[in-house]
């Protein structure tokens, strides 16, 4: 083979203020190419090549041709029936093997592919701390490869329809057609107190609990509108001096002051753990639940993979 007719100046040679840039570079390289070399190195030899890409030898041939004008290498060494690959050869696999698998995994249609991939789960700080736990552990029990990314929910419609996240959990419902949601479980409500609050000496009626200060969630969800008049209508003299968009804020005003305050019971649970709270047994108010809800945009049931993950975590729940 004569390898001493290369062009004089390749792809990747410095050339000073016309170096190109990486799209440039990239337009010039047929990807195509990269896949024959990788069947080429892989399987030792172009008629092993062209039989698992169903190509005819002479196909193969023509592309490591084009190969060796790209690159300052000859490649291959023909070697007994098959080819040995160069040193350069060698350099060149572990980095194209390592894209051409990144690109598998981005590309996974299937959903059998085993790489990793990130799915992303929108919630708030609280109820992402109640729901994330069991979450991580149900997909990395049935899919290891998957790595989890908790974001910030900003406007649920928006980030779902414009995939900017795979699935939201959260207390809010929504009537856009194309989203889709799964009850995950409904929690009741409780109302709760620092511990050796006055109120626990007292019976828990309407007008003791209305003699002292209220922390109020502040949840804008249209669903929420009926509970919240219901709430109301339970404490219609409650007075509120503290307002907050984060439970946990609620929390560690509520374990160091004399405020009162509302929240899920499964929340309430978790939050004792780092502040001294009680609850105060209110029956009218116990009975009220709220639903905790996984979202998605109907279209990523097409994507397999993201249609076990959102099965996965329905049967976690």
């Amino acid at each position: 083979m004569d390898y001493n007719n290369l062009p004089a100046k390749r792809l990747n040679e410095p050339g000073g203020q016309d170096k190109p840039q990486v799209f440039r570079t990239l337009r010039n390289i047929d990807l195509n190419l990269l896949t024959i070399f990788e069947a080429v190195y892989v399987h030792k030899g172009i008629v092993n090549a062209a039989k698992i890409l169903n190509l005819t030898p002479s196909a193969i041939s023509q592309s490591i041709q084009k190969l060796r004008a790209i690159f300052p290498d000859p490649l291959f060494i023909r070697k007994g029936q098959g080819v040995t690959p160069t040193a350069y050869a060698t350099h060149l696999h572990e980095y194209i093997s390592q894209g051409l698998e990144s690109i598998l995994g981005a590309l996974d249609l299937t959903g059998s592919y085993d790489k990793q991939r990130t799915i992303t789960i929108g919630t708030s700080p609280s109820i992402g701390a109640m729901v994330l736990p069991l979450i991580y552990q149900a997909v990395k029990s049935e899919a290891p490869q998957l790595v989890l990314r908790n974001i910030q929910i900003t406007d649920t419609e928006m980030q779902l329809a414009q995939f900017q996240t795979d699935l939201i959990v959260d207390s809010n419902a929504f009537s856009a057609r194309a989203l889709g949601h799964n009850v995950l479980y409904a929690d009741g409500l409780v109302l709760v107190c620092r511990k050796n609050h006055p109120a626990l000496s007292q019976p828990a009626t309407v007008e003791n609990l209305c003699d002292y200060q209220h922390a109020l969630f502040m949840n804008e969800a249209h669903n929420l509108t009926h509970l919240r008049q219901r709430i109301n209508e339970l404490f219609p003299d409650r007075q509120t001096s503290f307002s907050s968009y984060n439970m946990f804020t609620i929390a560690a005003l509520i374990g160091s002051s004399d405020l009162l305050g509302i929240m899920p019971m499964r929340l309430f649970t978790l939050l004792r753990q780092c502040w001294p709270l009680e609850q105060i047994p209110f029956a009218p108010l116990n009975s009220e639940t709220i639903e905790i809800s996984l979202h998605y945009n109907k279209l990523s049931l097409r994507d397999p993979v993201l249609e076990n993950v959102i099965d996965i975590i329905r049967r976690a729940f």
